[in-house]
């Protein structure tokens, strides 16, 4: 009997994938790509509609690719469908599981416990192999032995003979080509040997650097325990901004990076994204003894905080009264709202009597009035009415935007704050713009008064924390 990768690349047995987000549609395409025949489900019946069209429904996603993958639901090789029952086939060998398994910002499994009693119903197939079923979510851990396995059990399938059960979350960083699905390392485990053997061959079709975990358990776990690992790097980031307020701590830690064991981390207005900030939570609510985990929990605490600090600032040491923010997005070049400091910076300055607009060139007005609750505005025109514009995630559309332009519509902004350092090299100081950069001196306040020789040597108070004649805050930009 010819294995599972044979079955596949030969056209005599298909994938499907459970979830057409971000991971479940680039593995189908990826996949495709390789001559593996493939059918997805989503709840989403647009989304369904443009992904059997040929359109690419994920912002950005065939840059990520690195290739156009209309083709290959043009002629066949891959299609989606809302019918779950679809993928219920003796023509599927492997089972992709690519769906969310956190809500509002914490583990959630009730989605994952549905798709797993769906696939049990292959329990009435004539096939000749059981199914690999592959999941690439991120997972609390323990989940596969507390949850997975117990509902297949339940059905009525024996895990590793009726059904073979492997763990690979995915790694990819949805914003470069060249860390993609194929060329990341990608770790992989099973629940038996000779499953983990299946597992590896079939992920290889795709991935050119497989990883072997001892088994599901170590597998599972990874993901979680290395996000966990860059949440405290960042967080440390953002109290050392504070602890050494006086130094350029991007600076710093640059340098710091340049050891070659160390990664380098930027201060910034907060965590957000699918990963990093949930990752810690799944780490804690997964732990045999939680309460050791003692630096982690402080991390999560401290990144929590950070932008509740930004806004501070605004409110007592800039005097903001109309802020313009740039970016619903967590990260640049993304439409990816969740876990965005943008969203966890607006209510708090709307308590405290602040006006707040938003503008996302991802995001049409509505889906911004939507989702942030606030109304949008134009960019670049409309930051003429603001007096603060905070800069969150640095699309390629703000960075379009040439110098003279962009001060021209600034003409009523006193204070800039740059998470991004994407207009480090624009003069706004030299327009009375205050412009602090995350993790700058001073960027959050608290410089210390110089005396008046500096003040007037240079017509202004220091850099960081005075303002000048007219009352505008003075930019951090300046090491004193």
């Amino acid at each position: 009997m010819e294995g599972y990768r044979e079955s596949l690349l030969k056209g005599s047995a298909k994938v499907a994938v459970w979830g057409l987000g971000h991971i479940g549609y680039s593995t189908l395409c990826h996949f495709a790509e390789e001559g593996v025949n493939g059918i997805g489900v989503d709840i989403d019946e647009e989304r369904v509609k443009r992904v059997n069209r040929g359109e690419v429904p994920i912002f950005a996603m065939d840059y990520w690719l690195g290739f156009a993958p209309g083709y290959l639901f043009e002629q066949g090789a891959a299609r989606a469908t809302t019918e779950w029952r679809e993928l219920i086939s003796a023509e599927v060998l492997v089972h992709f599981v690519a769906i969310p398994t956190e809500r509002d910002g914490k583990p959630y499994l009730e989605i994952l416990g549905d798709v797993c009693r769906k696939i049990s119903k292959i329990k009435g197939l004539d096939m000749e192999r059981p199914p690999l079923v592959v999941i690439e979510s991120t997972l609390t851990p323990n989940t596969t032995d507390e949850f997975v396995i117990p509902i297949f059990e339940e059905e009525g399938l024996v895990v590793g003979e009726d059904i073979l059960l492997g763990c690979s979350p995915r790694r990819d960083w949805f914003a470069t080509p060249d860390r993609s699905l194929r060329t990341l390392h990608r770790v992989g485990g099973a629940t038996n040997a000779e499953t983990g053997e299946v597992l590896l061959d079939v992920l290889g079709i795709v991935c050119e650097n497989m990883v072997p975990a001892p088994d599901h358990l170590h597998a599972e776990v990874v993901k979680s325990i290395e996000n966990a690992y860059r949440h405290m790097e960042i967080a440390l980031a953002n109290e050392l901004s504070l602890a050494y307020s006086h130094l350029d701590m991007r600076t710093v830690l640059q340098l710091v990076g340049t050891k070659w064991n160390v990664g380098t981390y930027q201060p910034s207005f907060g965590i957000g994204g699918y990963c990093i900030p949930l990752s810690s939570h799944y780490v804690l609510d997964g732990a045999t003894h939680p309460e050791r985990l003692g630096l982690l929990r402080r991390t999560v605490e401290s990144s929590e905080e950070q932008p509740g600090r930004v806004v501070e600032y605004l409110v007592n040491g800039a005097n903001a009264k109309r802020v313009g923010i740039l970016g619903l997005s967590y990260a640049k070049n993304m439409r990816v709202p969740d876990q965005s400091p943008t969203l966890k910076m607006i209510p708090l300055l709307r308590e405290r009597g602040i006006e707040v607009k938003v503008n996302d060139p991802h995001f049409t007005d509505a889906e911004i009035k939507e989702i942030a609750g606030v109304e949008a505005f134009a960019f670049p025109q409309g930051l003429s009415a603001f007096d603060t514009v905070l800069v969150v995630a640095g699309h390629r559309e703000y960075n379009a935007v040439n110098h003279a332009t962009l001060l021209d519509n600034l003409e009523h902004c006193r204070l800039l704050m740059d998470n991004t350092g994407i207009w480090e090299d624009v003069d706004f100081e030299g327009h009375g713009i205050g412009y602090h950069l995350a993790g700058s001196p001073y960027w959050l306040g608290g410089a210390p008064d110089l005396g008046r020789s500096l003040s007037s040597e240079h017509g202004s108070e220091p850099a960081g924390g005075g303002s000048d004649e007219r009352g505008k805050p003075i930019g951090s930009k300046a090491v004193v």
